[in-house]
């Protein structure tokens, strides 16, 4: 039971529920830096355990569990809170202008804020239907359970994805409060366009349709290199170099980067692959 590969499983359990205790601290960028410690180790009980020979239904059953915490729950925490900061940065603007440190406390003052107008009833800026968006923060973790569950089960995805997996979304997802820490000094000078797409309705939306995609049909390249698949490395191994080389020079933009990169090479990858299969 309590073989490395699953202790390693449960380290990724852990990086979640660290994650979620430091959003609701305001520290969204440790909390990010959770899920993708929290990867990282998602990725080392798999190698692990095929490595040494640890490979079991229980290991499997429990690397679902720690994912939907770390991957599923953790993240969605994270798309509440942004979607509350979302609704009226103004206040943000002002305070980061007048104290640097005020950022520490903003996150945790705006979650309290619209406590007091959801549910005490206070009256405040979140009235009328903008206090029930946040809450579609929840789709991600609901969405990833049933994906999650479809994988375990689903043969077909031995191989490749079908569907967007889940720490993609997670890791997707962890761009926006990575992009609004890192920038949150300069934050009234951003582009019109960053507003919008920080604004709280694109927030919602961007996590409704990357909730929606983790149970579509999409297919999607996995990234597990394959002896008998000498093409399909080497499409591999291109996505990991040019990543590996974009995440200096683009930074926190690398993560959208990359992950267009990673789709656009999936679609090439699956059309190639039904192409042969005719």
């Amino acid at each position: 039971m309590f073989n490395l590969a699953n202790l390693l499983t449960g380290m990724n359990l852990i990086c979640g529920f660290l994650s979620i205790i430091f959003s609701f601290s305001g520290q969204l960028d440790f909390a990010v830096y959770a899920i993708f410690l929290g990867g990282l180790f998602d990725f080392s009980d798999g190698f692990v355990a095929r490595r040494l020979k640890l490979t079991s239904e229980m290991g499997k059953q429990l690397d679902s569990l720690s994912d939907l915490v770390t991957f599923g729950v953790a993240p969605g925490v994270l798309m509440f809170l942004m979607i509350i900061i979302g609704v009226d940065p103004k206040n943000l603007i002002e305070g980061v202008s007048n104290n640097a440190l005020f950022y520490d406390y903003y996150v945790v003052q705006e979650f309290f804020t619209w406590v007091n107008g959801t549910f005490y009833g206070i009256p405040n800026k979140f009235e009328a239907s903008i206090r029930w968006l946040p809450f579609i923060a929840f789709t991600v973790p609901f969405f990833a359970l049933f994906r999650l569950a479809k994988f375990n089960l689903d043969e077909s995805q031995s191989v490749n994805f079908i569907g967007f997996p889940t720490p993609l979304v997670a890791i997707l997802l962890c761009f926006f409060p990575l992009y609004f820490f890192l920038n949150i000094e300069m934050w009234s000078f951003q582009n019109q366009i960053i507003f919008r797409v920080f604004d709280c309705y694109t927030l919602a939306g961007i996590v409704l349709l990357l909730s929606i995609l983790m149970v579509s049909r999409i297919p999607l390249m996995s990234l597990k290199f394959q002896k008998s698949k000498t093409k399909e490395n080497q499409l591999k191994l291109i996505l990991i170099l040019i990543s590996v080389i974009s995440i200096p020079f683009l930074k926190v933009l690398s993560i959208p980067f990359i992950l267009t990169l990673y789709f656009i090479i999936s679609i090439y990858h699956s059309i190639k692959l039904n192409n042969n299969e005719i």
